[in-house]
């Protein structure tokens, strides 16, 4: 049997289709109801669903009245507030074209971002780098202002139209933004069962940041595409801490990548969490040591998947179908995704092969932004090619063996090595640099930098510290008098992380 997962194709969306609106369709019908909560141990600060559409309709107003027109892209610099959301959707509602940012890059990097991108307007919040750019700023305090504005009504489109863009680290080296068509959120309803088991009447908590596409779609906008609740930490809401709010808060989802399952468990051999039906864990493999330490200590399962930022998480466990012993699960049904050879026909079943999804997946990306010669590069006739090798098991679980290619994992964030390097070497005295990934425990791994140059690692940890964001800086560093090349002149990376500890 061919390795290829077709089953129930996900129906197409509406011929005229709002990202937004779609969204937030439940609000008319439930005004009332909790849509977000930002929770602390002190208590939380709650938005009703008619205060969440009357804020996001009234930012789509202010956005407007600003003079941005349809298409125009809106740079957002904010950090874990209900003004995230409320911008994202806003823009959104009313046809523009919101970015959203990690706010950990340094001002260098997204001033690189937004000279591409060209904002015509840009949401920062406090204390957050904003580029050196000549778009218009407006803060939170403005954004919040236009929550008392009137109703802008939903621009509806085509489904296929750009809707938001989003930045992933490239093999290139450099960031790339992913264009999402408004279809995107119609395609996310795979995951409702396929990986959830989401209904109308949980409380999903994500501790992940909302710039980041897992805890944009699973962390809210799914939540309220089913009705459901939205527990969100707020800033300065300490990992220790999580497990009290969970707790509290009676959650009965809980979202994160599994770093942060790992740091709560350091703090907790048990947890009463009587709501809680399970976790969710994306973003990086997740240890067996782990998902049995949580287990153990909670009574709850974690399941799994795997995705990438070009067509979110397709690959999964559910509560239906619980992911066998050392695979990452299922094709969500609705996904059309195969295992191919290098010449791009599905292999057999039990045959290792590269992942592939079809171009007809409605949560396919459009593209990268201005970059069509790295967008189709990444297809192979009518499957875009996502780089993961695996092997698809008899009953069509599937079993992740790797990346093709050098990408790193810092945290649940793919980070380009060549990026880290590229900022390394700026320094005058770094010499050559090249950056591996290496695990320093069964469960855990980390960014670390091999130089030829006369610097400190002192040095160059400032140096970066500067130049690049926290998850993206090295962790660890050494000097090596050569660094071993490939006949092309790229490091040989395998063989730095195979002698890591030799002197």
């Amino acid at each position: 049997m061919r390795s290829v997962h077709a089953e129930h194709p996900c129906p197409a969306p509406p011929a005229s289709f709002n990202m937004a609106a779609h969204v937030l369709a439940h609000a008319p019908r439930q005004p009332e109801k909790s849509a977000m909560q930002i929770v602390r141990a002190t208590g939380a600060e709650r938005w009703s669903y008619a205060r969440l559409e009357a804020a996001v309709r009234g930012a789509g107003t202010g956005f407007l009245r600003a003079g941005l027109q349809p298409g125009d892209r809106v740079l957002l610099r904010l950090g874990n507030t209900p003004e995230f959301p409320v911008a994202f959707l806003g823009a959104i509602a009313v046809g523009l074209v919101p970015v959203p940012t990690s706010s950990q890059l340094t001002a260098p990097e997204i001033t690189r971002m937004a000279a591409e991108i060209a904002p015509a307007l840009v949401v920062a919040g406090e204390g957050i780098a904003l580029p050196d750019h000549p778009a218009p700023v407006i803060d939170e305090a403005a954004l919040r202002g236009f929550e008392t504005l009137e109703p802008a009504a939903y621009a509806m489109g085509a489904p296929d139209r750009l809707a938001y863009l989003i930045y992933t680290s490239g093999t290139s080296g450099n960031p790339r933004a992913v264009m999402h068509a408004h279809r995107a959120i119609w395609a996310r309803q795979t995951m409702y069962q396929g990986w959830y088991g989401l209904g109308a009447e949980d409380r999903l908590l994500h501790a992940g940041a909302f710039n980041w596409t897992y805890t944009l779609g699973t962390g809210l906008m799914d939540p309220w595409t089913m009705g459901a609740t939205a527990l969100i930490p707020g800033a300065g809401v300490a990992p220790d801490t999580l497990g009290l709010l969970l707790r509290r808060f009676d959650a009965t989802i809980f979202a994160a990548a599994p770093g942060v399952f790992r740091q709560i468990l350091k703090h907790h051999a048990t947890l009463d969490l009587p709501r809680l039906r399970h976790g969710l864990s994306a973003g990086e493999a997740l240890p067996d040591t782990v998902r049995a330490a949580w287990m153990a200590a909670t009574g709850t399962p974690i399941h799994e998947a795997l995705g990438m930022s070009e067509c979110s998480t397709f690959i999964s466990g559910a509560p239906a179908h619980s992911a066998p012993p050392g695979t990452a699960g299922y094709p969500q049904d609705g996904r059309h995704v195969a295992v191919l050879d290098p010449e791009g026909n599905p292999v057999e079943r039990g045959t290792p092969g590269v992942l592939a999804v079809h171009r007809d997946d409605p949560g396919l990306f459009l593209g990268y932004w201005q970059q069509e010669a790295e967008t189709k590069a990444r297809f192979q006739g009518d499957w875009f090619i996502t780089g993961d090798t695996v092997q698809m098991a008899a009953d069509g679980a599937i079993l992740y063996l790797g990346r093709d290619d050098d990408m790193m994992n810092a945290g649940g964030y793919r980070v380009s090595p060549i990026e880290v390097e590229a900022a390394l070497a700026r320094h005058p005295d770094a010499g050559e640099v090249a950056v591996i990934e290496i695990r320093v425990k069964a469960d855990a791994s980390v960014i670390a930098a091999c130089y030829t140059g006369t610097a400190t690692p002192e040095v160059l940890a400032a140096h970066a510290q500067a130049r690049l964001a926290r998850n993206k800086r090295p962790r660890l560093s050494r000097h090596a008098r050569a660094i071993r090349k490939t006949p092309t002149g790229r490091p040989t990376r395998r063989a730095l992380r195979e002698s890591w500890d030799e002197p």
